[in-house]
């Protein structure tokens, strides 16, 4: 036998999981296994592997910020066992080859399942198709498509990807973000930025694409999902969407949980991202359209940066924070603490909820024997202070350093082994 966790919370019991050949053998009290390895837990929480479907691992040709090896290594800290890849690679994953590199490197660090998500359009620019088939039909079996960082912005090339993919169960997310509203926008439009004297980033630039998306999708029948949900707009037109039974789903991140563009009034370009931080009012109503399940789940929109793209004046610096390691602390804190979450709805939106939308199927899967051992284990009563030096991301750019999180993830058992371990 490989592994033992002792004393570990499942479903609010205390057990021990014995692990065998990447399986889950069996869970029960006081397990007398001969196991390789035994892990005393201490009554922490066990939940199913963590699973990312927006993670922007840069490689290849921006190993500088990011390497697949280095993010996994980030992932497996945070408690993931499956990370997407977004496209905006150099080149872009836009054909059969890349995303097969980027899947054959995910299978080399072997800390976490990546898998490739395919642009849409070549070279992300909105004008052709990608090669959407072949990357489909590629070992890689890519089944979710986006130009994140750029919106599909025409909407007969839109139609198209949507119609395309539906011979796969394919997937098209979209980066919701009308250019023409958004040319040189800096922040969030509101009474922050005419403060400062920024261009604003207005919510219907969000708004917009997602109800246009939103009715191709129901005119075609296809499956669309809505990368980082940020406006309360947006949340009202997507739950008219799951109203009407249109196959939409939409994810919120970490960071929009919790940052407001108050944050932007130090001008440090750490809070600068895409899409903005926007006001409370929408915090709090990303929060419970989490809750209620309007929103669909949480992804990380992992987006490291080299310290030359973060270092300088605010109008010069890239978009973009990372979120791996800190990503499951801080849905502890904004919606387990407050109460909007149980545990158990942390793994719906966490694991089983994003493992179905990108059909990884052998993720998001019960905590049961019989079932693959990916298990992220957290301890939720005890706190950290984030260090951007000490994170295992070759990129620095956190938001949240110096802040102090509640939760400590104790292991993460990917294919039956420890792919971490937190230091005693």
């Amino acid at each position: 036998m490989d592994l033992l966790l002792k004393n570990v919370q499942l479903n609010s019991s205390l057990v021990d999981i014995a692990i065998s050949d990447g399986v889950i053998k069996s869970i029960g009290v006081n397990l007398q296994e001969d196991a390789t390895r035994t892990l005393d837990c201490k009554q922490a929480i066990a939940l199913p592997g963590l699973v990312d479907l927006h993670t922007h691992l840069r490689e290849p040709g921006k190993e500088d910020s990011e390497t697949v090896l280095s993010g996994s290594q980030s992932a497996a800290r945070g408690g993931f066992v499956a990370v997407s890849a977004m496209a905006n690679t150099s080149p872009v994953a836009d054909t059969a080859g890349v995303v097969e590199q980027v899947f054959r490197l995910g299978q080399s660090a072997g800390l976490v399942d990546v898998f490739p998500i395919g642009a849409v359009t070549k070279g992300l620019k909105g004008v052709e198709l990608a090669e959407i088939g072949a990357m489909a039909d590629s070992s890689a079996r890519v089944r979710i498509f986006s130009d994140d960082g750029h919106c599909v912005f025409d909407p007969l090339v839109m139609r198209r990807a949507l119609e395309y993919v539906k011979k796969f169960d394919g997937v098209i997310a979209q980066h919701a973000q009308e250019p023409a509203l958004t040319v040189g926008s800096q922040m969030n439009e509101g009474f922050v930025s005419s403060q400062l004297g920024l261009k604003g980033w207005p919510a219907v630039a969000e708004e917009a694409i997602i109800a246009r998306d939103i009715l191709l999708a129901e005119h075609v029948q296809a499956r669309l999902h809505i990368c980082h949900v940020t406006t309360a707009g947006g949340v009202e037109i997507i739950r008219w969407a799951k109203s009407r039974g249109i196959a939409v789903t939409a994810e919120v991140t970490p960071h929009h949980l919790l940052l407001t563009d108050e944050m932007v009034r130090s001008f440090d370009p750490i809070y600068k991202v895409n899409p903005p931080l926007r006001s409370e009012v929408d915090v709090m109503a990303l929060r419970e359209a989490l809750a209620e399940g309007i929103i669909d789940i949480v992804a990380t929109d992992h987006a490291p940066h080299a310290a030359e793209s973060k270092d300088c004046e605010w109008q010069e610096a890239s978009f973009g924070m990372i979120g791996l390691e800190t990503a499951l602390p801080i849905i502890n804190l904004t919606m387990v603490q407050s109460g909007l979450l149980t545990w158990e709805a942390v793994a719906d939106r966490f694991s089983y909820a994003p493992a179905a939308i990108g059909r990884y199927t052998n993720h998001g899967r019960p905590i049961a024997v019989g079932e693959p051992a990916n298990i992220t284990v957290i301890d939720p009563t005890q706190i950290w202070r984030v260090d951007r030096d000490l994170v295992s991301s070759r990129s620095r750019n956190t938001p949240f350093h110096g802040m102090e999180l509640p939760g400590v993830i104790v292991a993460t058992i990917f294919k039956g082994g420890i792919s971490y371990e937190a230091v005693s």
